[in-house]
Protein backbone atom coordinates (compact mmCIF):
# COMPACT_ATOMS: atom_id res chain seq x y z
CA UNK A 1 0.00 0.00 0.00
CA UNK A 2 1.87 3.39 -1.07
CA UNK A 3 0.52 6.74 1.12
CA UNK A 4 1.03 9.67 -1.01
CA UNK A 5 0.41 13.61 -0.40
CA UNK A 6 -2.69 15.50 -1.17
CA UNK A 7 -2.59 18.68 -2.70
CA UNK A 8 -5.57 20.29 -4.34
CA UNK A 9 -7.88 17.41 -3.78
CA UNK A 10 -5.30 15.09 -5.94
CA UNK A 11 -2.51 12.46 -4.63
CA UNK A 12 0.90 13.73 -4.92
CA UNK A 13 3.86 11.24 -5.24
CA UNK A 14 7.57 12.30 -4.87
CA UNK A 15 10.66 10.73 -5.31
CA UNK A 16 11.64 9.60 -1.93
CA UNK A 17 9.54 7.27 0.34
CA UNK A 18 9.87 6.08 3.28
CA UNK A 19 7.93 2.38 4.94
CA UNK A 20 5.24 2.07 7.21
CA UNK A 21 6.41 -0.97 9.75
CA UNK A 22 3.37 -2.87 12.08
CA UNK A 23 3.32 -2.11 15.73
CA UNK A 24 1.80 -5.51 15.82
CA UNK A 25 3.85 -7.88 14.34
CA UNK A 26 6.76 -5.93 12.98
CA UNK A 27 5.57 -6.95 9.23
CA UNK A 28 6.01 -4.23 6.14
CA UNK A 29 2.70 -2.31 5.77
CA UNK A 30 3.91 -0.24 2.60
CA UNK A 31 5.18 3.03 1.56
CA UNK A 32 4.38 6.43 2.11
CA UNK A 33 5.49 9.53 -0.18
CA UNK A 34 7.83 12.22 2.12
CA UNK A 35 6.70 15.66 1.01
CA UNK A 36 10.10 17.57 -0.13
CA UNK A 37 10.63 21.65 0.13
CA UNK A 38 8.61 21.75 -3.02
CA UNK A 39 5.54 19.74 -2.29
CA UNK A 40 5.41 21.46 1.12
CA UNK A 41 5.31 24.92 -1.04
CA UNK A 42 2.70 23.42 -3.50
CA UNK A 43 0.38 22.91 -0.36
CA UNK A 44 0.95 26.10 1.08
CA UNK A 45 0.41 27.92 -2.03
CA UNK A 46 -2.69 25.96 -2.84
CA UNK A 47 -4.17 27.06 0.29
CA UNK A 48 -3.23 30.40 0.46
CA UNK A 49 -5.41 30.72 -3.21
CA UNK A 50 -7.80 28.71 -1.67
CA UNK A 51 -8.30 31.91 0.93
CA UNK A 52 -8.64 34.47 -2.08
CA UNK A 53 -11.09 32.07 -4.12
CA UNK A 54 -14.88 31.33 -3.15
CA UNK A 55 -13.75 29.44 0.12
CA UNK A 56 -12.29 32.69 1.69
CA UNK A 57 -15.61 34.41 0.83
CA UNK A 58 -17.96 31.20 1.78
CA UNK A 59 -20.48 32.25 4.69
CA UNK A 60 -20.96 30.54 8.11
CA UNK A 61 -23.83 28.81 6.88
CA UNK A 62 -21.90 27.21 4.19
CA UNK A 63 -19.26 25.79 6.18
CA UNK A 64 -21.10 24.29 8.32
CA UNK A 65 -23.35 22.32 6.09
CA UNK A 66 -19.63 21.66 4.72
CA UNK A 67 -18.64 20.09 7.92
CA UNK A 68 -21.90 17.94 8.25
CA UNK A 69 -21.36 16.20 5.12
CA UNK A 70 -17.89 15.23 6.45
CA UNK A 71 -18.93 14.39 9.45
CA UNK A 72 -22.19 11.97 7.44
CA UNK A 73 -19.45 10.66 4.63
CA UNK A 74 -16.86 9.30 7.53
CA UNK A 75 -20.20 7.42 8.77
CA UNK A 76 -20.07 5.67 5.56
CA UNK A 77 -16.31 5.31 5.56
CA UNK A 78 -16.42 4.14 9.47
CA UNK A 79 -14.84 0.78 8.33
CA UNK A 80 -12.15 2.31 6.44
CA UNK A 81 -10.91 4.55 8.58
CA UNK A 82 -11.35 1.93 11.43
CA UNK A 83 -8.95 -0.51 9.54
CA UNK A 84 -6.66 2.52 8.75
CA UNK A 85 -6.41 3.34 12.35
CA UNK A 86 -5.35 -0.13 13.85
CA UNK A 87 -3.16 -1.04 10.73
CA UNK A 88 -0.95 2.12 12.06
CA UNK A 89 -2.05 1.93 15.38
CA UNK A 90 -2.06 -1.60 16.27
CA UNK A 91 -4.94 -0.53 18.78
CA UNK A 92 -7.81 -2.97 19.36
CA UNK A 93 -10.66 -2.63 16.94
CA UNK A 94 -13.23 -2.12 19.17
CA UNK A 95 -11.49 1.09 20.65
CA UNK A 96 -10.86 2.44 17.12
CA UNK A 97 -14.41 2.35 16.75
CA UNK A 98 -15.50 3.46 19.80
CA UNK A 99 -13.37 6.04 20.57
CA UNK A 100 -11.13 7.14 17.44
CA UNK A 101 -13.53 7.66 14.59
CA UNK A 102 -16.96 7.91 16.92
CA UNK A 103 -14.98 11.30 18.00
CA UNK A 104 -14.38 12.59 14.16
CA UNK A 105 -17.83 12.32 13.50
CA UNK A 106 -18.88 13.87 17.08
CA UNK A 107 -16.45 16.88 16.32
CA UNK A 108 -17.26 17.94 12.94
CA UNK A 109 -20.58 18.09 13.96
CA UNK A 110 -19.85 19.91 17.09
CA UNK A 111 -18.07 22.77 15.56
CA UNK A 112 -20.53 22.73 12.82
CA UNK A 113 -22.92 23.70 15.74
CA UNK A 114 -20.83 25.71 17.51
CA UNK A 115 -19.83 27.80 14.92
CA UNK A 116 -23.49 28.42 13.33
CA UNK A 117 -24.81 29.76 16.70
CA UNK A 118 -21.68 31.89 17.37
CA UNK A 119 -22.08 35.64 17.72
CA UNK A 120 -20.06 38.48 18.09
CA UNK A 121 -19.76 41.25 20.13
CA UNK A 122 -21.46 44.74 19.60
CA UNK A 123 -21.54 48.39 21.69
CA UNK A 124 -23.44 51.52 21.36
CA UNK A 125 -20.23 54.37 22.75
CA UNK A 126 -21.79 57.09 24.14
CA UNK A 127 -19.25 60.15 24.20
CA UNK A 128 -19.19 63.26 26.87
CA UNK A 129 -19.80 65.80 23.87
CA UNK A 130 -22.78 63.45 22.84
CA UNK A 131 -21.62 61.38 19.96
CA UNK A 132 -22.39 58.13 19.54
CA UNK A 133 -20.94 55.22 17.74
CA UNK A 134 -21.51 51.82 16.93
CA UNK A 135 -18.60 49.65 17.26
CA UNK A 136 -19.06 45.36 16.16
CA UNK A 137 -16.56 42.90 15.57
CA UNK A 138 -16.44 40.42 12.49
CA UNK A 139 -14.63 37.29 12.52
CA UNK A 140 -11.69 36.59 9.70
CA UNK A 141 -9.92 33.50 9.07
CA UNK A 142 -6.74 32.98 10.59
CA UNK A 143 -5.55 32.10 7.29
CA UNK A 144 -3.42 29.24 6.75
CA UNK A 145 -3.02 26.75 9.22
CA UNK A 146 0.01 24.13 10.05
CA UNK A 147 -2.37 21.26 11.45
CA UNK A 148 0.58 18.89 13.12
CA UNK A 149 -0.82 15.93 14.56
CA UNK A 150 0.74 12.77 16.63
CA UNK A 151 0.57 9.02 16.42
CA UNK A 152 -1.61 8.31 19.73
CA UNK A 153 -4.73 8.77 18.51
CA UNK A 154 -4.44 10.35 14.59
CA UNK A 155 -7.68 10.81 13.24
CA UNK A 156 -9.56 12.00 16.60
CA UNK A 157 -6.60 14.72 17.26
CA UNK A 158 -6.53 15.86 13.63
CA UNK A 159 -10.25 16.37 13.11
CA UNK A 160 -10.47 17.99 16.64
CA UNK A 161 -8.06 20.76 15.02
CA UNK A 162 -9.32 20.68 11.07
CA UNK A 163 -13.22 20.58 12.25
CA UNK A 164 -12.77 24.25 13.80
CA UNK A 165 -10.44 25.96 10.81
CA UNK A 166 -12.66 24.87 8.18
CA UNK A 167 -15.68 26.05 10.10
CA UNK A 168 -13.91 29.26 10.48
CA UNK A 169 -12.95 29.74 6.90
CA UNK A 170 -9.29 28.94 7.16
CA UNK A 171 -7.37 26.20 5.12
CA UNK A 172 -5.07 24.28 6.36
CA UNK A 173 -1.90 21.95 5.63
CA UNK A 174 -1.57 18.61 7.49
CA UNK A 175 1.31 16.77 8.46
CA UNK A 176 0.42 14.12 10.34
CA UNK A 177 2.78 11.74 12.21
CA UNK A 178 5.37 9.52 10.25
CA UNK A 179 4.05 6.88 12.25
CA UNK A 180 0.10 7.09 11.25
CA UNK A 181 -0.05 8.71 7.78
CA UNK A 182 -3.05 6.61 6.71
CA UNK A 183 -5.92 8.50 8.18
CA UNK A 184 -5.20 11.81 7.37
CA UNK A 185 -4.93 10.82 3.61
CA UNK A 186 -8.11 9.00 3.42
CA UNK A 187 -10.10 12.10 5.19
CA UNK A 188 -8.19 13.87 2.00
CA UNK A 189 -10.52 11.79 0.10
CA UNK A 190 -13.57 12.35 2.39
CA UNK A 191 -13.09 15.84 1.69
CA UNK A 192 -12.91 16.02 -2.06
CA UNK A 193 -15.76 13.06 -2.50
CA UNK A 194 -17.97 15.33 -0.44
CA UNK A 195 -16.62 18.60 -2.92
CA UNK A 196 -14.60 20.95 -0.89
CA UNK A 197 -12.68 23.28 -3.25
CA UNK A 198 -9.29 22.70 -4.74
CA UNK A 199 -6.48 23.99 -1.62
CA UNK A 200 -8.53 23.59 1.47
CA UNK A 201 -7.36 20.49 3.02
CA UNK A 202 -3.91 19.49 1.76
CA UNK A 203 -1.55 16.37 3.65
CA UNK A 204 2.03 16.49 3.51
CA UNK A 205 3.72 13.49 4.93
CA UNK A 206 7.26 13.17 6.42
CA UNK A 207 9.66 13.58 9.43
CA UNK A 208 10.59 16.70 11.47
CA UNK A 209 13.93 18.23 11.14
CA UNK A 210 14.90 18.51 7.54
CA UNK A 211 11.98 17.28 6.37
CA UNK A 212 8.14 18.44 6.01
CA UNK A 213 7.69 19.38 9.75
CA UNK A 214 10.50 22.16 9.00
CA UNK A 215 9.43 22.95 5.83
CA UNK A 216 5.84 23.69 6.74
CA UNK A 217 6.52 25.36 10.33
CA UNK A 218 9.42 28.13 8.61
CA UNK A 219 7.32 28.20 5.66
CA UNK A 220 6.62 32.41 5.38
CA UNK A 221 3.18 31.53 3.95
CA UNK A 222 1.50 30.48 7.15
CA UNK A 223 -0.56 32.22 9.70
CA UNK A 224 0.16 29.91 12.35
CA UNK A 225 0.42 26.37 13.37
CA UNK A 226 -1.48 24.00 15.84
CA UNK A 227 0.00 21.22 17.21
CA UNK A 228 -0.46 18.12 19.33
CA UNK A 229 2.69 16.32 21.13
CA UNK A 230 5.69 16.14 22.44
CA UNK A 231 6.86 19.63 24.64
CA UNK A 232 9.83 19.37 23.30
CA UNK A 233 8.53 19.50 19.75
CA UNK A 234 6.14 22.49 20.73
CA UNK A 235 9.58 24.09 22.15
CA UNK A 236 11.46 23.43 18.25
CA UNK A 237 8.21 24.98 16.47
CA UNK A 238 8.39 28.15 18.99
CA UNK A 239 11.59 29.13 17.96
CA UNK A 240 10.81 28.14 14.03
CA UNK A 241 7.55 30.30 13.79
CA UNK A 242 9.15 33.29 16.42
CA UNK A 243 10.93 35.34 13.59
CA UNK A 244 7.40 36.01 11.94
CA UNK A 245 5.45 36.16 15.35
CA UNK A 246 2.90 33.41 13.88
CA UNK A 247 0.63 32.56 16.84
CA UNK A 248 0.23 28.87 17.81
CA UNK A 249 -1.46 26.80 19.79
CA UNK A 250 0.05 23.69 21.43
CA UNK A 251 -1.52 20.98 23.43
CA UNK A 252 1.43 18.65 24.71
CA UNK A 253 2.84 15.96 27.29
CA UNK A 254 1.34 15.24 30.57
CA UNK A 255 2.14 13.50 33.35
CA UNK A 256 -1.38 13.45 34.71
CA UNK A 257 -1.94 12.51 38.80
CA UNK A 258 -4.66 11.02 40.23
CA UNK A 259 -5.58 11.51 43.87
CA UNK A 260 -7.94 8.43 45.51
CA UNK A 261 -9.36 9.70 48.85
CA UNK A 262 -10.05 7.42 51.53
CA UNK A 263 -14.32 8.14 51.30
CA UNK A 264 -13.64 7.07 47.75
CA UNK A 265 -15.82 3.96 46.09
CA UNK A 266 -13.14 1.59 45.38
CA UNK A 267 -14.31 -0.63 43.16
CA UNK A 268 -15.21 2.65 40.91
CA UNK A 269 -11.95 4.49 41.61
CA UNK A 270 -9.95 1.46 40.46
CA UNK A 271 -11.85 0.45 37.51
CA UNK A 272 -11.23 4.50 36.81
CA UNK A 273 -7.43 4.05 37.48
CA UNK A 274 -7.08 1.44 35.12
CA UNK A 275 -8.76 2.72 32.30
CA UNK A 276 -6.67 6.01 32.83
CA UNK A 277 -3.61 4.37 33.03
CA UNK A 278 -4.21 1.38 30.33
CA UNK A 279 -6.15 3.02 27.58
CA UNK A 280 -4.70 2.57 24.10
CA UNK A 281 -1.47 0.98 25.94
CA UNK A 282 -1.16 4.54 28.28
CA UNK A 283 -0.37 6.43 24.60
CA UNK A 284 -2.98 9.24 25.65
CA UNK A 285 -2.06 12.30 26.81
CA UNK A 286 -4.90 12.48 29.42
CA UNK A 287 -3.55 8.90 31.16
CA UNK A 288 -2.53 8.85 34.67
CA UNK A 289 1.25 7.79 35.49
CA UNK A 290 1.16 9.23 39.12
CA UNK A 291 -1.61 7.85 41.51
CA UNK A 292 -2.28 9.60 44.90
CA UNK A 293 -4.00 6.73 47.62
CA UNK A 294 -5.02 7.77 50.74
CA UNK A 295 -2.64 5.87 53.31
CA UNK A 296 -5.92 3.81 54.87
CA UNK A 297 -6.90 2.42 51.29
CA UNK A 298 -3.78 2.13 49.59
CA UNK A 299 -2.83 -1.35 49.46
CA UNK A 300 -6.38 -2.19 48.58
CA UNK A 301 -5.97 0.11 45.62
CA UNK A 302 -2.64 -1.24 44.66
CA UNK A 303 -3.92 -4.79 44.59
CA UNK A 304 -7.36 -4.43 42.93
CA UNK A 305 -5.08 -2.03 40.42
CA UNK A 306 -2.68 -4.89 39.83
CA UNK A 307 -4.90 -7.63 39.08
CA UNK A 308 -6.98 -5.29 36.35
CA UNK A 309 -3.18 -5.14 34.91
CA UNK A 310 -2.55 -8.59 35.09
CA UNK A 311 -5.83 -8.98 33.12
CA UNK A 312 -5.49 -7.27 29.86
CA UNK A 313 -4.75 -9.64 27.28
CA UNK A 314 -2.70 -8.31 24.35
CA UNK A 315 -3.45 -9.81 20.68
CA UNK A 316 -4.01 -8.45 17.32
CA UNK A 317 -6.68 -5.81 16.81
CA UNK A 318 -9.42 -7.78 15.38
CA UNK A 319 -9.10 -10.37 17.76
CA UNK A 320 -12.35 -9.27 20.12
CA UNK A 321 -10.36 -11.28 22.69
CA UNK A 322 -7.36 -8.79 22.68
CA UNK A 323 -7.50 -5.56 25.81
CA UNK A 324 -4.40 -4.56 25.28
CA UNK A 325 -2.11 -3.19 21.87
CA UNK A 326 1.21 -2.56 21.15
CA UNK A 327 2.85 0.19 21.53
CA UNK A 328 3.49 2.63 18.47
CA UNK A 329 7.05 1.08 17.55
CA UNK A 330 10.05 -0.67 18.72
CA UNK A 331 11.70 2.62 18.94
CA UNK A 332 8.80 3.47 21.48
CA UNK A 333 8.76 0.58 23.15
CA UNK A 334 12.83 0.53 23.78
CA UNK A 335 11.88 4.38 25.43
CA UNK A 336 9.27 2.92 27.73
CA UNK A 337 11.60 -0.28 28.76
CA UNK A 338 14.30 2.38 29.54
CA UNK A 339 12.03 3.59 32.04
CA UNK A 340 10.36 0.39 33.84
CA UNK A 341 14.72 -0.72 34.33
CA UNK A 342 15.11 3.27 35.75
CA UNK A 343 12.25 2.64 38.04
CA UNK A 344 14.10 -0.63 39.05
CA UNK A 345 17.39 1.47 39.83
CA UNK A 346 15.86 3.89 41.65
CA UNK A 347 14.37 1.34 44.30
CA UNK A 348 10.99 0.49 43.01
CA UNK A 349 9.46 -2.44 43.75
CA UNK A 350 7.18 -3.61 40.75
CA UNK A 351 3.64 -4.54 41.66
CA UNK A 352 2.93 -6.25 38.70
CA UNK A 353 4.84 -6.06 34.56
CA UNK A 354 7.72 -4.67 33.91
CA UNK A 355 9.33 -5.95 31.15
CA UNK A 356 7.92 -7.51 27.67
CA UNK A 357 5.16 -10.09 27.72
CA UNK A 358 5.76 -13.42 26.34
CA UNK A 359 3.50 -13.10 23.09
CA UNK A 360 2.89 -16.52 20.28
CA UNK A 361 5.97 -16.20 17.78
CA UNK A 362 3.76 -14.31 15.45
CA UNK A 363 3.39 -11.19 17.25
CA UNK A 364 7.27 -11.63 18.49
CA UNK A 365 8.32 -8.50 16.32
CA UNK A 366 5.64 -6.11 17.43
CA UNK A 367 6.29 -3.29 19.95
CA UNK A 368 4.43 -4.89 22.87
CA UNK A 369 5.28 -4.15 26.75
CA UNK A 370 3.59 -5.15 29.94
CA UNK A 371 1.23 -2.94 31.61
CA UNK A 372 3.44 -1.72 34.59
CA UNK A 373 2.55 -0.63 38.30
CA UNK A 374 5.61 0.73 40.90
CA UNK A 375 5.31 1.68 44.68
CA UNK A 376 8.07 2.96 46.52
CA UNK A 377 8.68 5.75 44.56
CA UNK A 378 8.67 9.56 45.59
CA UNK A 379 8.03 12.91 43.80
CA UNK A 380 11.98 13.29 44.06
CA UNK A 381 12.67 10.19 40.99
CA UNK A 382 12.87 10.71 37.49
CA UNK A 383 10.41 8.04 37.22
CA UNK A 384 7.64 10.10 38.60
CA UNK A 385 8.67 13.31 37.43
CA UNK A 386 9.36 12.44 33.23
CA UNK A 387 6.48 11.92 30.86
CA UNK A 388 6.53 7.78 30.24
CA UNK A 389 3.63 7.61 27.62
CA UNK A 390 3.39 3.97 28.40
CA UNK A 391 0.83 1.93 30.54
CA UNK A 392 2.88 2.43 33.55
CA UNK A 393 2.08 4.46 37.05
CA UNK A 394 3.53 4.88 39.96
CA UNK A 395 1.37 4.61 43.10
CA UNK A 396 2.08 6.73 45.99
CA UNK A 397 0.32 7.11 49.35
CA UNK A 398 -0.48 10.37 51.42
CA UNK A 399 -1.98 10.76 54.92
CA UNK A 400 -4.07 14.48 54.28
CA UNK A 401 -5.70 16.49 51.65
CA UNK A 402 -3.03 19.39 51.95
CA UNK A 403 -0.72 16.75 51.11
CA UNK A 404 -2.12 14.85 48.41
CA UNK A 405 -2.58 18.76 46.32
CA UNK A 406 0.81 19.26 46.91
CA UNK A 407 1.97 16.22 45.56
CA UNK A 408 -0.72 16.37 42.40
CA UNK A 409 0.57 19.91 41.99
CA UNK A 410 4.50 18.90 42.05
CA UNK A 411 5.27 18.31 38.20
CA UNK A 412 6.54 21.06 35.21
CA UNK A 413 3.14 19.51 33.40
CA UNK A 414 -0.68 20.61 34.02
CA UNK A 415 -2.43 19.18 31.55
CA UNK A 416 -5.01 16.93 33.51
CA UNK A 417 -6.43 15.55 37.45
CA UNK A 418 -8.41 12.72 38.68
CA UNK A 419 -10.27 13.16 41.84
CA UNK A 420 -11.73 10.50 43.47
CA UNK A 421 -14.12 10.85 46.70
CA UNK A 422 -17.48 10.63 47.87
CA UNK A 423 -17.02 14.48 50.02
CA UNK A 424 -19.22 16.65 47.73
CA UNK A 425 -17.18 19.80 49.17
CA UNK A 426 -14.10 17.94 49.07
CA UNK A 427 -14.51 16.94 45.72
CA UNK A 428 -15.09 20.50 44.56
CA UNK A 429 -12.20 22.22 46.84
CA UNK A 430 -9.60 20.07 45.32
CA UNK A 431 -10.76 19.23 41.57
CA UNK A 432 -10.18 23.59 41.71
CA UNK A 433 -7.32 23.36 43.11
CA UNK A 434 -4.68 21.15 40.74
CA UNK A 435 -3.04 23.08 38.72
CA UNK A 436 -4.12 21.61 35.55
CA UNK A 437 -6.62 22.67 31.85
CA UNK A 438 -9.06 19.66 33.08
CA UNK A 439 -9.93 18.27 36.37
CA UNK A 440 -11.93 15.02 36.69
CA UNK A 441 -14.00 13.97 39.84
CA UNK A 442 -15.41 10.29 40.02
CA UNK A 443 -14.58 9.93 36.34
CA UNK A 444 -11.95 10.46 33.65
CA UNK A 445 -11.71 11.06 30.24
CA UNK A 446 -15.68 11.93 29.65
CA UNK A 447 -15.14 15.32 27.54
CA UNK A 448 -17.64 17.90 26.82
CA UNK A 449 -16.71 18.97 23.41
CA UNK A 450 -17.66 22.77 24.23
CA UNK A 451 -15.83 23.00 26.99
CA UNK A 452 -12.33 24.76 27.51
CA UNK A 453 -9.31 22.18 26.69
CA UNK A 454 -5.60 22.31 27.60
CA UNK A 455 -3.07 22.70 29.95
CA UNK A 456 -0.32 24.69 31.60
CA UNK A 457 3.06 24.83 32.04
CA UNK A 458 4.81 21.97 29.64
CA UNK A 459 1.80 20.75 28.85
CA UNK A 460 0.94 23.44 26.16
CA UNK A 461 -0.78 26.91 25.23
CA UNK A 462 -3.87 28.33 24.03
CA UNK A 463 -7.35 26.22 24.60
CA UNK A 464 -9.11 24.07 22.35
CA UNK A 465 -13.33 23.31 22.17
CA UNK A 466 -16.26 25.00 21.52
CA UNK A 467 -16.02 28.82 21.13
CA UNK A 468 -12.61 28.35 22.58
CA UNK A 469 -10.95 26.58 19.45
CA UNK A 470 -13.04 29.78 17.54
CA UNK A 471 -10.84 32.12 19.00
CA UNK A 472 -7.61 30.90 17.73
CA UNK A 473 -9.09 30.28 14.19
CA UNK A 474 -10.42 33.63 13.76
CA UNK A 475 -9.11 37.33 14.69
CA UNK A 476 -11.47 39.91 15.32
CA UNK A 477 -11.77 43.26 13.52
CA UNK A 478 -13.32 45.95 15.24
CA UNK A 479 -15.60 48.31 13.33
CA UNK A 480 -16.65 51.51 14.96
CA UNK A 481 -18.74 53.59 12.92
CA UNK A 482 -20.06 57.08 14.48
CA UNK A 483 -24.26 57.51 14.16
Amino acid sequence: MDVTNFVENRPVETGRTFAMTSPVDGSALGQVHEADERTVDQAVRAARAAMEGPWGRSTVAERAAFLRKVASRIEERFDDLVRAECADTGKPVRLARTLDVARAVANFRSFADTVAAHGMESFITELPDGRRALNYAVGKPLGVVAVIVPWNLPLLLLTWKVAPALACGNAVVVKPSEETPSSATLLAEIMAEVGVPDGVYNVVHGFGPGSAGEFLTTHPGIDGVTFTGESATGSAIMRAVAPRVRPVSFELGGKNAAVVFADADLEQAVDGLARSVFTNTGQVCLCTERIYVERPVFDEVVTGLGKRAAALRPGRPEDPRTTLGPLISTAHQQKVLAYYRLAEQEGAQTVVGGNVPSLEADLTGGAWIEPTLWTGLTNSHRTVREEIFGPAAAVIPFDDEEEAVRLANDTEYGLAAAVWTTDLERAHRVAQRMRVGLSWVNTWFLRELRAPFGGVGLSGIGREGGEHSLHFYRQATNVCIQL
